[in-house]
């Protein structure tokens, strides 16, 4: 069986005069149900990984496949369209639209793929905060939200299209300890319930409560 998830000789190298090689000839798998950080030092590579996993980027060379299905040919659109329907991103900063009340936030990946109805929107919605923690915070506008509260909002809205793939950029890296602790622990259980999680992180104390670690070194898995 495939998994769910994987890496075939992925290479990234932004052109010019002097090309810079971001990722180097990675080979990696991602099980379903599993839950993996991505560790190593500033500027390794670690989240220009996670991009091409997560299809944010094209590969100079190599090829990221989805369920045993290449991704090297495919335009656009089709990219576009796979990311809004299989994965939920997460980031070190929020990106909460600030006009926007949470649950509005939280509805937006829900109105650009269009499956459902303004009524079920809303009953999805208040259930992820629900599941966060935060439903009653659910009319508030970013600004009125505490760090931790807006964290978990922005990853009700990562999982608005139940996705199977939840990947992660430095998602505590503003956080105290804490509420990162939390965060690590929301997606420990978004792994359990059958997701595959990708968490790109530079705290070794959080990096051990996931099942496996890969440790990037100049754009190459290490050891």
């Amino acid at each position: 069986m495939s998994p769910a998830l994987e890496a075939r000789a992925l290479t990234r190298i932004l052109p010019g005069p002097q090309p810079t090689t971001l990722v180097a000839d990675v080979d990696a798998s991602f099980e379903a149900q599993s839950f993996t950080v991505v560790t190593g030092p500033s500027g390794s590579g670690k989240s220009s990984l996670l991009y091409l996993l997560g299809l944010l980027d094209p590969p100079t060379s190599g090829d990221v496949l989805v369920n045993g299905g290449s991704t090297r040919n495919m335009g656009n659109e089709a990219r576009a369209r796979m990311r809004l329907e299989r994965f939920g991103f997460v980031f070190q900063f929020h990106f909460l639209l600030p006009e926007l009340r949470a649950i509005d936030n939280v509805m937006l990946p829900m109105r650009q793929l269009g499956r459902l109805g303004a009524a079920a929107m809303r009953s999805r919605a208040d259930d992820l905060l629900a599941s966060l923690g935060i439903e009653s915070e659910a009319l508030k506008v970013p600004g009125e939200l505490s760090g931790g509260q807006r964290q978990r909002a922005a990853i009700a809205r990562a999982l608005a299209n139940d996705p199977q793939f939840v990947l992660a950029d430095e998602p505590t890296g503003a956080l105290d300890s804490k509420n990162g602790a939390a965060v690590f622990s929301i997606f420990r259980g978004l792994a359990d319930e059958g997701r595959t999680v990708i968490v790109v992180t530079h705290d070794e104390t959080l990096a051990r409560m996931a099942g496996r670690a890969i440790h990037i070194v100049d754009g190459r898995v290490a050891g």
